[in-house]
């Protein structure tokens, strides 16, 4: 719990946003903040309601993107064929 003291305003508001998106692990938010999956949990109990934080224990229980040993893809992210190809800051034509 003593890492979580450390943390400012901001970065408690960070690591709640990336612990509700599906495709961030809990390894992220360790290297990121250096919380373990149970500071994330320890978090947020404490900062949420407590109907917010049982419905994203639900989410979260068994969920493979949270675990980056259990991720079947190789790439961290999802992305469209239709989305634009980013080089150099500039974003090119197809």
């Amino acid at each position: 719990m003593l890492v979580i003291e450390n943390l400012n305003e901001i970065q408690i508001d960070r690591v709640i946003e990336m612990a509700w998106e599906d495709r961030t692990p809990f390894e992220a938010i360790e290297f990121q903040f250096g919380l373990k999956e149970m500071d994330v949990k320890a978090l947020m109990r404490n900062q949420l309601k407590r109907k917010s934080y049982e419905l994203w224990r639900k989410r979260v229980t068994n969920r493979k993107t949270k675990h980056e040993k259990l991720r079947t893809f190789s790439e961290g992210r999802f992305k469209c064929k239709l989305q634009r190809q980013i080089t150099n800051n500039k974003i090119s034509k197809r």
